[in-house]
């Protein structure tokens, strides 16, 4: 059974829910799932990450690229990437951002992942059109396009979270073996 983290920041709570619906849809689909508040971690936050066999980014954009707590935590990173702690896990990302935003935000996350050595999943087309036909043409990772400030989610962004969800943890179970 494939464990997966999922370390996000959240500005006003979409991307925890975001969060909160990948690791739904990785449950069902039998991978562990760890939710890490990157605001907020301890140790074993640290050590969840390092067991993990993939790791999904969440972060909102702000001002074009990620958060700056997020862009912390990737700093926070540079002596794993250094040693190559997390070479070849899979990596997906996703992020709640205004349409302009959104490719700048999730290339910021995919070459985060590289610099890692590790294995990017993007969305997978036939099962986001099945689910959720009305997303965004960003196909590097999950982006929900929203104004600044609080928002709720629809019911497709829902879908569309969980989807993503399903695609990681087919990826994450075929790279496992």
């Amino acid at each position: 059974m494939p464990n997966i983290a999922i370390p996000y920041v959240t500005g006003h709570g979409p991307t925890r829910r975001l969060a909160e619906e990948i690791a739904t849809a990785l449950g069902q689909a039998d991978c562990n799932a760890r939710l890490i508040d990157i605001e907020v971690m301890f140790r074993i936050d640290w050590d969840a990450l390092e067991a993990s066999d993939a790791i999904v980014l969440g972060a909102p954009a702000a001002m074009g690229s990620t958060a700056a707590a997020f862009k912390s935590f990737m700093e926070d990173t540079a002596d794993i990437a250094a040693g190559q702690g997390w070479a070849d896990k899979i990596a997906a990302g996703f992020t709640v951002a205004p349409a302009g935003s959104a490719h700048a935000t999730l290339a910021q996350l995919a070459g985060f992942a590289a610099q890692h050595g590790m294995v990017w999943v993007g969305r997978d087309p036939a099962l986001d059109l099945a689910v959720a036909p009305d997303l965004p043409d960003v196909w590097q990772g999950l982006a929900v396009l929203a104004p600044p400030g609080p928002l709720p989610l629809t019911e497709a962004d829902l879908h569309a979270a969980r989807a993503f969800g399903t695609r990681i943890a087919r990826a994450a179970r075929r790279w496992s073996l």
